[in-house]
């Protein structure tokens, strides 16, 4: 069974096509959602989704959240004494949403579509890819969030040819897609975006303000469990600003209790830069594409963070329209990777349809540019490959030594669009012996080989030899070898995950846990004995007490959040 995944920021979703349709598939909790956050419990067991959130605040140091900003980096996050790489975090949530597709289908799952931003570099997808390894998938392709949320709209059933724009703003990831549909034929004109523009910058920008405006010390970001709670009420702040006029940010630390009153205007001050952000790779897309805002048939949104007003006011000044907003942005992206799903498997409902896609970033060599006799300009930037080029690609372009009886070629390969090497990113290096000859006859073709998934191929051939050499990356901590993606697979095998049957009992569990932190007196000693009453029932082992005590115990706690004081009121 083929199942496609919406590997999310902050929350990730699970789809299947199935009955002609795509499908979500519900967690272990009944909700669509998957927060993406992993925690540790005090006996080392993992705890994914709701559960890991709510430790998020009361456990900081034993929790990991916002760790896709991270995938194709040597970052590690270290949680109960161990520390855990990107993709070992990534794989725990990708797990978790394997578990769940299974209990719902009845049958194992093996493989996965799994979504990226479009503008991912070679190493996130990388790293992405490596993921879905870790967790037991096999990663039949990685499909960009754009593409997909066209997808999820049906645009590629359209019989007429039609243009249309994508604005996928999600919780840590901003990417735009110009997309044509013309016979058949859905072709990515371009792509843009930023990899650290997202909802939780929104969020960032309220709370720099909050620390502004309230005078708040600057030792207090090092307290993990204060930001962890303002970083929860800012949140909640922001979502409630989608559906009515004002919020109020409240925390307390020590015997005093912050608050903030917030309205739409001051959102739009405090994140006018992030605004900025979001026009230059919408201009830059569209300019690549060669198209005009009236040239385009629909503008379809995607991403939780569009949901935000201010957002799609912005959208809607930019192109003079209303954008597409049928389907919830937040499930855009993981029904379309169903419906690649369902095109994989060749289901009898879908038209067949071929798509193309395009390379986000300009691939290329460092090279140096001879001024003259004896003076040489090193550190230019050679693109082999442009960026918006259709994808899969392969582009040679020939090169020759600088020195007379030189041994060897140094292939440096970056990824940008700056002049200089200095000002783009290095992905990887590849070392070409050369014959002893003279300059004119040591010339090395140079393929770059880039396919659908965003992964690159080069392969360096001296032509007097005819020897070939494939690149080998080194020194990117972006990238496993598949000796360590079979390791790391092991260690997964012996981590201790919390039962997914169990996951209701241990979610209120630490909420109420969370809760009795941020309560204080009365309050606070009456949710301590209710802790002890609910525990005793889960020591008894017995469903038919525990389910109906387990309704009546997040019943009191959602009675507790709504009108005890927590952080808003001293007691």
């Amino acid at each position: 069974m083929i199942v496609g995944i919406d590997l999310g920021t902050t929350n990730s979703l699970v789809a299947v096509w199935r009955d002609g349709r795509a499908q979500l598939i519900p967690n272990a909790l009944g909700e669509l959602l998957t927060p993406s956050c992993v925690s540790l419990d005090a006996d080392g067991t993992v705890l994914v989704g709701r559960s890991a959130v709510e430790r998020l605040q009361s456990h900081p140091e034993q929790s990991a959240a916002l760790f896709k900003r991270h995938m194709g980096s040597s970052r590690l996050t270290r949680m109960g004494g161990r520390e855990f790489r990107p993709e070992e975090l990534s794989a725990l949530i990708l797990k978790a949403l394997k578990a769940d597709a299974e209990a719902f289908l009845g049958e194992p799952v093996t493989e996965a579509i799994i979504t990226v931003p479009a503008y991912f570099s070679d190493a996130q997808r990388k790293a992405t890819r490596a993921a879905g390894q870790i967790a037991g998938l096999k990663v039949e392709r990685l499909l960009n969030e754009p593409t997909a949320a066209a997808l999820a709209y049906g645009l590629h059933q359209r019989e007429a040819e039609s243009r249309f724009l994508v604005f996928d703003l999600g919780g840590g990831t901003f990417d735009v897609s110009v997309l044509e549909l013309f016979d058949g034929v859905m072709e990515v004109r371009a792509s843009a975006g930023d990899n650290f523009l997202g909802g939780e910058d929104f969020v960032n920008g309220l709370i720099d303000t909050c620390f502004e405006r309230l005078s708040l010390p600057a030792s207090l970001r090092q307290d993990e469990t204060f930001m962890a709670r303002l970083r929860a009420e800012t949140e909640a702040a922001k979502r409630l600003l989608s559906l009515q006029a004002s919020a109020t940010i409240a925390v307390r630390h020590g015997e005093t209790v912050h608050r903030l009153d917030i309205d739409e205007a001051t959102l739009a001050q405090t994140c006018e830069p992030l605004f900025k952000r979001l026009r230059l790779p919408v201009e830059r897309a569209m300019r690549d594409a060669g198209l005009r805002s009236g040239d385009l048939n629909a503008i379809v949104l995607a991403g939780g963070a569009t949901r935000m007003p201010l957002v799609r006011r912005l959208v809607t000044t930019m192109f003079g329209r209303f954008p597409s907003t049928e389907l919830d942005p937040d499930q855009v992206v993981a029904l379309g990777a169903a419906v690649q799903a369902g095109l994989k498997a060749r289901d009898a409902a879908l038209n067949e349809i071929v798509m193309t896609d395009v390379a986000p970033y300009s691939l290329g060599v460092a090279v140096g540019i001879r001024l003259g006799p004896d003076a040489v300009s090193q550190g230019h930037f050679d693109p082999i490959i442009e960026r918006n080029s259709t994808v899969p690609i392969s582009r040679v372009k020939q090169y020759i030594p600088q020195a007379s009886g030189q041994k060897q070629l140094d292939l440096q390969i970056y990824q940008g669009e700056s002049r200089l090497v200095r000002d783009n990113i290095h992905i990887g290096s590849l070392a070409v012996p050369l014959p002893p000859a003279a300059v004119h006859e040591c010339a090395v073709d140079v393929r770059f080989t880039y396919d659908v998934n965003g992964l690159l191929q080069i392969d360096a051939t001296v032509l007097k030899t005819q020897q070939t050499h494939s690149l080998l990356i080194e020194g990117n901590p972006g990238l496993l070898s598949e000796a360590q993606i079979a390791e790391l697979l092991q260690a997964m095998a012996e981590l201790k995950i919390h039962p997914r049957d169990q996951l209701e009992n241990r979610t209120v569990m630490a909420r109420a846990e969370r809760l009795y932190e941020q309560l204080r007196g009365m309050e606070r000693e009456h949710l301590g004995r209710q802790i002890l009453v609910f525990e005793q029932m889960l020591a008894g082992q017995d469903a038919r007490v525990i389910a109906p005590g387990r309704r009546a115990f997040a019943d009191m706690l959602d009675h507790l959040e709504r009108h005890s004081a927590l952080d808003r009121e001293p007691t």
